[in-house]
């Protein structure tokens, strides 16, 4: 698969660039980054530049979709589609470069996104799934917004820098209304 563009009010989501390395560095240095994804701690140079040409590599394999979510010539991100099964089903998920946060540029691009993922034209998913460290409510109240239906706890459900630990998931059918659902883990 080639990668493909789209683009929101603000933001262009396009295949990571060798022009991006920096601030993949520099947005990987941030501690909640390496605490809630699964970017590896310490983050080096070398992680940043081997990167760009491993995305291109998932898109013509076309099992991990990986987008960079560009606000001008500012990188806001990472964004993707991931464990694309063949079988309708993918998953979702994302950073937020530190200096892009609290300002609804990641519900932007996961809105465009999902509707590509959805779409006859698009990956022609049926089944987004989430998935974030128990304790991550950042990254869970961006799913809520986005119409995620809570599911549950899945123990030990990732693989994390010191082990495995214990993850919230949830899911996302192309049929589901995407308008915001309550999430029993979330006091707000």
């Amino acid at each position: 698969m080639e990668p493909v563009t789209l683009t929101t009010k603000r933001l262009e989501l396009s295949a990571p660039r060798e022009s991006d390395v920096e601030a993949i560095y520099e947005a990987c240095q941030d501690r909640d980054t390496q605490r809630y994804t699964t970017v590896p701690s310490p983050y080096t140079h070398e992680h940043a530049a081997d990167f760009v040409p491993r995305v291109a590599a998932q898109w013509s394999e076309g099992v991990h979709l990986t987008w960079a979510m560009r606000e001008g010539d500012v990188l806001a991100g990472m964004i993707g589609l991931y464990r694309l099964d063949g079988a309708g089903g993918g998953e979702l998920g994302y950073w937020v470069s530190p200096w892009s946060r609290r300002r609804g540029l990641l519900t932007e691009a996961a809105r465009a996104v999902l509707a590509w993922g959805f779409s006859p034209d698009g990956a022609r998913l049926e089944r987004i799934e989430w998935r974030a460290v128990v304790g991550n409510e950042g990254s869970a109240r961006a799913a809520r917004t986005l119409g995620f239906r809570y599911e549950g706890l899945l123990r030990a459900g990732i693989a994390g820098k010191k082990g495995r630990v214990d993850a919230w998931i949830a899911g996302l059918l192309a049929d589901d209304d995407a308008t915001p659902q309550p999430w029993s883990v979330l006091a707000d």
